[in-house]
């Protein structure tokens, strides 16, 4: 009798740690940013990779769905909300696996020289999970 219940709860572990494999952690990961100094203005290229994120399928293609706010604390420590908002929406012929979210903008001449940070505060629309991420970057003269 021990043995068939230590059976019958070891085969209901594996059975729920294999069911669990498609509940997938919705994350944002591997942030960077760069910014490029113009002459009288810095041009700031960012981006991040997500994965974990729900999709749909229709025919043969995936369908995946984002919602991001890009804040930004500058080198006073000043934090300016939602620099950027954007909704981005991304397709492909096969399920996927991982995807770059990328933001470009300008800083001009009243930011100062110093290092700043940028956070993405991402949502995948399809499931409402949420995640952020944050890189540095420098402003030099």
């Amino acid at each position: 009798m021990k043995f068939s219940f230590f059976t019958f709860f070891l085969l209901i572990f594996i059975f729920n740690s294999c069911s669990s494999e498609d509940e997938k952690k919705f994350e944002a990961y591997n942030a960077e940013a760069f910014a490029y100094d113009l002459g009288d203005s810095w041009e700031v290229n960012a981006t991040t990779r997500v994965k974990g994120f729900a999709q749909n399928q229709n025919k043969e293609n995936y369908f995946a769905s984002f919602a991001y706010d890009i804040d930004l604390i500058t080198a006073k420590g000043d934090t300016i909300k939602s620099l950027i908002s954007r909704t981005e929406d991304k397709s492909k012929g096969e399920k996927i696996m991982d995807t770059d979210l990328e933001v470009q903008f300008d800083l001009d001449s009243t930011y100062a020289p110093g290092k700043y940070k940028i956070i993405f505060h991402v949502k995948d629309v399809l499931s409402n999970q949420t995640a952020s991420t944050s890189a540095e970057f420098e402003l030099k003269e």
